[in-house]
C-alpha cells in the first residue's frame, strides 16, 4: 500500500498542473478539452482543474452515460486523493449542448437536470446550429467565421447562444477570482 505522504503516486497525477505552474504568471485561464474517458488526459487535467464545465447533449442515452462516467471518476478521484494529491475546484458546471428549443423530449431533458442538478447547471444552453458545424468544419470558430456565409438569422442564433454561454462562464470566472462584474 501506498503511503499517503510519498510523492511517487502523486508525480503521475500532478503533472499536467506541475507543467501550468511554470506559465502560471503568462495566463488567466488555459481550457484542457478532455474526452469523456477515464484515461491520464482527463485525471491528470482534473488535478490541475480549478473549475469544469461539462458538456452534455440534452437526451436520456447521453445523460446517462455521463452519469455513469461520473460516477466511475468519483471512486477513482477517492484513489488520487488517497495518494495525497488534492482535487478542488472553485466551479463545476453543466453545459447544455446541441439544444434544440422546440424538441419537447430535450425540453424534458433539460427540465430533468435543472431538478437534480439546479446549482450546477448552466443557465445558458449551447443551441444546435448548422453554423457551428459549418464553422468547425474549416477549422474555425463561429467568432472567426464571416456572417455572409450563412443565413443571417442561423449565424445570429447561433451567435446570441454562444455570446450568453461565454459571458456565463467569464462570470463565473470572475466570481472564483473575486472580481465584480460590470
Amino acid at each position: 500500500m501506498q503511503r499517503k505522504d510519498s510523492t511517487a503516486g502523486k508525480m503521475f497525477y500532478t503533472r499536467i498542473g506541475d507543467a501550468l505552474a511554470e506559465v502560471d504568471d503568462r495566463y488567466d485561464v488555459v481550457v484542457v478539452d478532455c474526452p469523456p474517458q477515464l484515461g491520464y488526459l482527463t485525471l491528470t487535467a482534473l488535478t490541475a482543474a480549478t473549475s469544469v464545465l461539462i458538456t452534455v447533449h440534452p437526451q436520456m442515452l447521453d445523460i446517462m452515460s455521463m452519469s455513469q462516467f461520473l460516477l466511475m471518476l468519483g471512486e477513482i478521484l477517492k484513489s488520487v486523493e488517497s495518494v495525497g494529491v488534492d482535487v478542488s475546484l472553485d466551479w463545476f458546471r453543466y453545459l447544455v449542448t446541441r439544444y434544440e428549443p422546440t424538441d419537447i423530449p430535450q425540453q424534458q431533458m433539460v427540465g430533468f437536470m435543472q431538478s437534480m442538478f439546479a446549482q450546477h447547471m448552466m443557465k445558458n444552453h449551447m443551441v444546435k446550429s448548422t453554423a457551428v458545424s459549418d464553422a468547425g468544419l474549416t477549422k474555425q470558430s463561429l467568432y472567426e467565421v464571416e456572417r455572409a456565409q450563412f443565413t443571417a438569422t442561423t449565424y445570429d442564433r447561433a451567435r446570441e447562444a454562444m455570446d450568453a454561454v461565454n459571458n456565463e462562464v467569464i462570470e463565473q470566472l470572475h466570481k472564483a477570482w473575486g472580481r465584480r462584474i460590470g
